[in-house]
């Protein structure tokens, strides 16, 4: 749910978005390794930790609620990547002591085979689920693929690329009046609707606004997915994110 706190800094109001029903620290390792097309039994710990930690810093910025279990895997992290930084002994190397990441990489291997034997149960059909009274009409705007849904490191990485365009692209800010994230719920439903079909996530984003605009949009974005009013996904991997109603 969505906690409402003070005003902010830039005159909007602060929320707390928390994350229960997103993905843990697990996800957002393995999410590193996909992008950043890692072998999981090799992970140079540098770059994962420094990328772990980038993440953590823009979801503080967004005032997402943090679990302690993020932090305790960034101390994690740091922790493994300090052992490897050390010189190893000669006692060591006879003794053949285990890698610092060992215990890491089994973790990972374990909550992806969970990940995936949960997927594949999610997609059997369940009684009392798949039985619709009514047929819901065709959406004939797109092609009938299949569609990836997007998790919220992936939401997070998008909307990153939006705000680095905001910061390159506005020569002038212009004040404009405050805007709630209950607002941007409103305005952002009001143009799904009207529009019936999915919209690019980059287009939910308005040009030339300033920064905390942006970023009510986003937590505005994450709070509809919570409350499953809307779906993000893509059409092919790596493809444009979108944004349709459930």
């Amino acid at each position: 749910m969505m906690d409402e706190n003070t005003l902010g800094r830039e005159g909007t109001q602060s929320y707390t978005v928390r994350l229960d029903m997103f993905e843990g620290p697990l996800d957002l390792l393995l999410h590193l390794i996909r992008k950043n097309e890692i072998n999981v039994f090799d992970i140079p710990m540098a770059l994962i930790t420094e990328q772990y930690l980038q993440y953590l810093k823009m979801m503080k910025e967004l005032n997402l609620d943090i679990a302690g279990d993020y932090l305790l895997m960034a101390s994690t992290l740091l922790q493994i990547k300090s052992k490897m930084l050390l010189p190893v002994s000669s006692e060591e190397e006879e003794e053949g002591e285990e890698d610092p990441r060992a215990e890491l990489v089994r973790r990972l291997l374990e909550y992806q085979r969970y990940k995936e034997a949960a997927t594949e149960l999610e997609r059997r059909p369940m009684k009392d689920r798949d039985f619709f009274v009514r047929s819901v009409p065709e959406d004939t705007t797109e092609p009938r693929e299949e569609r990836f849904e997007v998790n919220l490191f992936e939401l997070l990485e998008a909307f990153r690329q939006v705000l680095a365009r905001v910061k390159s692209e506005s020569v002038h800010e212009v004040q404009l009046e405050p805007i709630t994230v209950e607002e941007r719920i409103e305005q952002i439903l009001s143009l799904l609707q009207k529009e019936k079909r999915s919209i690019a996530f980059h287009h939910l984003f308005p040009e030339n606004v300033t920064r905390p605009v942006v970023v009510v949009t986003f937590l505005a974005i994450l709070e509809l997915v919570k409350t499953k009013l809307v779906r993000v996904f893509q059409m092919a991997p790596f493809d444009t994110i979108r944004v349709s109603l459930t």
